[in-house]
């Protein structure tokens, strides 16, 4: 405990922690108290603000003609890999149609655009040009000289500012120490989602393995402004677990409701229900994090 108070000591003086703190993290067994550290720093960059955007994703083989009824996103997010840089051109002219302009339009992994043209920077120019405002993910594990790809793509007019991890990693500090390295080389990434967002049914994460690789995120990247935690991949009550433990930024709310379960069911009663049992207020944002929506005083947004 005499490792985890002298943590906690300087983050009360502003102190940011560094990968040699990792040890007394990791080594700990005491989830409750390294949750509280990382809560903490959450606490002293946002306050009880708690972020959530409502994404609208459509596959790049199967863009609909129109949106569905009722749509509200704040985000349009191509996803699946391109094919081709064909592919992955038209898809995007197609998005841009289908969100009238209006939507902030994201997509991609820049892993999965690298992989179509070696050098991309042509390839991210034409993105940018048919609409496409931001790469949706920066895999971390990626293949690759990943910060030369990234500034290729920003030269290009594109935002690459999420970081994400793809696929489950035995060393989850390994993941975070090269968000660190990519913030410190590259700079400019707004969010880093530390959980892995391909799941392993031979060897699963445990609950314990998620909290503390979002607890590690939280502690160690100070510099990075927000720990992100996808809503539909992990669920409610993990989401809302992270929430209480360094998360300040909630991805992929379903922008469209089944109205099946009533108004009290919606996914944006839900996840503003869900922010607010963990003693945090909701703030709706876009894919260009501009809030769009303030909750009201009554809870109700």
């Amino acid at each position: 405990m005499s490792g985890l108070q002298e943590l906690a000591d300087r983050l009360a003086q502003g102190v940011s922690l560094e990968l040699a703190d990792a040890p007394a993290i990791v080594g700990t067994p005491d989830l409750i108290a390294v949750g509280a550290l990382a809560d903490e720093v959450r606490r002293q960059l946002h306050g009880v603000r708690t972020t959530f955007v409502r994404v609208l994703e459509v596959h790049v083989e199967a863009i609909p003609a129109a949106l569905p009824p009722g749509a509200n996103a704040g985000e349009l997010r191509l996803v699946g890999p391109p094919s081709s840089a064909t592919q992955a051109l038209e898809a995007v002219a197609s998005a841009r149609k289908l969100s009238g302009g209006g939507i902030p339009l994201s997509g991609f992994s820049l892993a999965d655009l690298a992989a179509l043209e070696p050098s991309s920077s042509d390839l991210f120019a034409s993105l940018a040009r048919e609409g496409l405002e931001a790469v949706a993910d920066l895999p971390v594990d990626g293949p690759g000289d990943t910060g030369a790809t990234v500034t290729r793509a920003r030269a290009a007019g594109l935002r690459v500012d999420r970081m994400t991890v793809h696929g489950a990693a035995a060393d989850p500090l390994s993941m975070v120490a090269a968000a660190i390295e990519l913030q410190r080389t590259v700079g400019g990434f707004r969010t880093f989602a530390p959980l892995p967002r391909t799941l392993s049914t031979m060897a699963p994460t445990t609950g314990y393995d998620d909290v503390k690789a979002v607890v590690l995120a939280r502690l160690l990247t100070r510099d990075i402004p927000s720990v992100q935690v996808d809503w539909p991949l992990y669920g409610p009550k993990l989401a809302q677990v992270a929430l209480t433990v360094g998360a300040d930024d909630v991805d992929g709310v379903a922008a469209v409701d089944s109205g099946t379960l009533g108004a009290r069911r919606s996914a944006l009663e839900e996840i503003t229900r869900n922010i607010r049992a963990a003693g945090l207020e909701p703030v709706e944002r876009n894919g260009r994090h501009e809030v769009i929506g303030e909750p009201s005083r009554s809870g109700r947004p």
